[in-house]
């Protein structure tokens, strides 16, 4: 019996609402790193027209404002103007960030 498979990929440019959350999680992680490198990370970001969520659980010693990294990430990319579809500077940034647990 012969199997056939199909093989698909997906590639996304830096605007996309998958690579723009990982470029949030990845400057969080870069922000907490540069004052505490013992720090420990899980942060996952989704991003939704209009609002960032930021969840997780972070155990840092740094003192990192991330709603400022998020917007900062979101302008950096060119994401400034409602008319685009997303403004850094207006946009929700929830936090649901918990400690880790020992």
């Amino acid at each position: 019996m012969t199997r056939q498979f199909v093989f698909s990929s997906e590639s996304v440019g830096a605007g996309h609402p998958d690579k723009l959350a990982d470029n949030i999680s990845d400057a969080v992680l870069d922000a907490i790193l540069r004052t505490d490198p013992k720090a420990r990370v899980a942060c996952e970001t989704l991003v939704k027209t209009g609002m960032v969520v930021l969840a997780g659980e972070i155990t840092t010693h740094a003192q990192i404002d991330y709603s400022q990294v998020a917007r900062d990430t979101i302008l950096d990319i060119g994401y400034d103007d409602d008319a685009i579809g997303f403004d850094g500077r207006r946009c929700a940034v929830v936090l649901a960030l918990t400690e880790q647990s020992p």
